[in-house]
């Protein structure tokens, strides 16, 4: 389906100002024909009938009158045929019998400018509302050419080492090509919702949610460092190519897409803060432990060179093992006082 532009149907102040007109003449034509026939004359009969007919078919052009605001487009078509799309700003005027279409004029997204109500989710459907003592919703057949922001709800997902996470991300869209978007897919706006969950779906199971060893995630064979926390601009890239893979036939352009909400899922996320906790533990003692077995190292090497004190093997040991437990200790140390011999 190709989309076809009309540019040349800017006239409808034009046929807004003939209607009128057309109908004052009308009125006049029946009241003067009425004055006429009553007076004799035949031709105020004629006068009375066209005056009679054009102000009851003279209506007819006025459905075909179309205002359009800047970033929106109007699809139409006439007895089921595509016959093309209004896509700038003004007053237009084209066939009265023309039907604009756009089936998603009824879908809401959790997004901004056509927001759900609040409620998490996709795509929420919701229904026109005419029980009684409720207003009637009338559907806008326009389609936004905006920029707009689409929030799908969170997902859980396994990453490549099957810890699952919950992950939130929001994609920057508009529509490019409104005919794609009306005919090829049933709804654009449902199709591509479904699609950014397919796409972070696929994606994510790629990585880990952190750097783990031996996992590639590139698909070059080499084991790289790339994760879900650390390489979140590289994962939000292939996510939005992903997606705009599959929503191009839908005349859909994804301008950005960036992860908003990304954490362990609720079973695991205690077990998962212990770990991070361990390995931080692990990490510092480490540091600790290279510290003090460099100042003791130290320490021996200066009481050497300035021959303060001569220790044998078993002094400097027992030497090496206070100041290890000195250093390496949790509380401070309780020092004690040999006021004896060394030996």
């Amino acid at each position: 389906m190709k989309e076809i532009v009309l540019n040349n149907k800017k006239n409808g102040m034009s046929v807004l100002l003939l209607t009128v007109l057309l109908y004052l003449a009308a009125i006049f034509c029946t009241v003067f024909g009425g004055i006429q026939m009553d007076q004799g004359h035949g031709w105020g009969t004629a006068l009375l009938v066209l005056g009679i007919v054009w102000l009851s078919v003279g209506w007819l052009p006025l459905p075909g009158l179309k205002v359009l605001k800047p970033q929106e487009a109007l699809v139409l078509t006439l007895f089921g045929k595509y016959i093309g799309t209004l896509k700038e700003e003004g007053f237009y005027f084209v066939n009265p019998f023309c039907v604009a279409v756009n089936p998603a004029a009824k879908t809401k997204l959790n997004q901004s400018g056509d927001v759900d109500g609040g409620q998490s989710g996709g795509a929420n459907l919701n229904a026109l509302l005419t029980g009684a003592g409720q207003s009637v919703e009338m559907p806008n057949k326009k389609i936004s050419l905006k920029a707009m922001t689409l929030s799908n709800s969170r997902q859980k997902i396994n990453d490549c080492l099957g810890n699952p996470v919950e992950i939130g991300i929001a994609v920057i869209w508009k529509v490019t090509d409104t005919a794609k978007a009306v005919f090829n897919v049933d709804n654009y706006k449902e199709y591509l919702s479904l699609q950014c969950d397919s796409a972070v779906r696929n994606i994510v199971r790629i990585y880990p949610y952190d750097v783990a060893p031996g996992v590639d995630t590139t698909g070059d064979g080499v084991a790289d460092e790339g994760s879900l926390r650390g390489s979140s601009e590289l994962v939000a890239q292939r996510i939005r190519d992903e997606i705009q893979q599959k929503v191009t036939e839908a005349g859909i352009e994804i301008i950005e897409a960036r992860i908003t909400y990304l954490a362990y899922a609720p079973e695991i996320a205690a077990v998962m803060l212990q770990r991070q906790q361990a390995s931080a533990i692990i990490d510092a003692r480490k540091m600790i432990v290279d510290g003090a077995v460099g100042m003791v190292e130290m320490a021996l090497e200066r009481l050497s060179e300035n021959h303060t004190v001569e220790l044998d093997e078993e002094r400097k040991a027992a030497m090496v093992s206070n100041l290890l437990v000195v250093l390496c200790g949790n509380r401070d140390a309780q020092p004690v006082v040999n006021s004896g011999s060394l030996y």
